[in-house]
């Protein structure tokens, strides 16, 4: 099935279209929309998403599922623990700046892989080997964060992690905190339940949410 979307949805919009979506996938009832030769087509010559979606590589995060989109509507970016250098920032920027993406979302999940080996390194003192060791290192500022503030829990600790992700990338891209400072853009943090499938608000970013956001 195929369905017409509003030519520049606000950042509200976009926000209440993703968590409709994710409704949805939780419920059992996706609709699969944009997901037919139609919109294959209308997608061919060039591409209008209502969101940016920077999240973790982890495989049971398919976005374009677990918030049942399709073609065209999400561009996506993942790296391990949602960690970002300056590619993650220019594909970002592009999809805010050059495509008109309303929203970003940044979408954490419960046992990442990441995050817990970031808290391991700091209780053993042992870090990976390679490059797996720079994303553990790019995480530990939230760890750390997140204990100096007294939250211990493996849920706390990850919204500490998201919530920082928000910040850290407002703080680097000024193209990003100049949208969400015109009110052209918004940035939402998202925690992501492996068993349920839900997505729960935690960061909220130049978006005045109407849902409360977790702890």
């Amino acid at each position: 099935m195929s369905e017409i979307k509003t030519p520049t949805p606000t950042p509200r919009d976009a926000f209440e279209l993703l968590l409709a979506g994710n409704q949805r996938f939780v419920a059992g009832t996706p609709e699969h929309p944009n997901q037919d030769a139609t919109r294959r087509a209308e997608t061919a010559p060039s591409q209008q998403p209502f969101a940016v979606l920077f999240g973790c590589s982890d495989s049971r995060l398919a976005a374009e599922i677990i918030f049942d989109r399709g073609l065209g509507d999400l561009f996506v970016v993942r790296t391990a623990g949602h960690v970002m250098g300056p590619e993650v920032l220019g594909s970002i920027e592009f999809g805010v700046d050059v495509l008109g993406c309303p929203l970003v979302v940044i979408l954490g999940h419960d046992s990442c892989g990441a995050v817990g080996a970031a808290c391991a390194a700091l209780e053993d003192g042992v870090t990976p080997a390679g490059y797996v060791r720079d994303v553990v290192e790019r995480v530990t500022p939230s760890v750390l964060a997140a204990r100096a503030a007294g939250r211990v829990e493996p849920e706390e600790i990850l919204a500490e992690h998201i919530r920082h992700t928000a910040d850290l990338l407002l703080d680097r891209s000024r193209v990003l905190a100049d949208k969400v400072a015109a009110g052209q853009t918004a940035v939402v943090g998202l925690r992501y339940r492996l068993a349920d499938g839900s997505a729960q608000l935690v960061a909220a970013r130049g978006l005045e949410a109407a849902v409360p956001t977790a702890s």
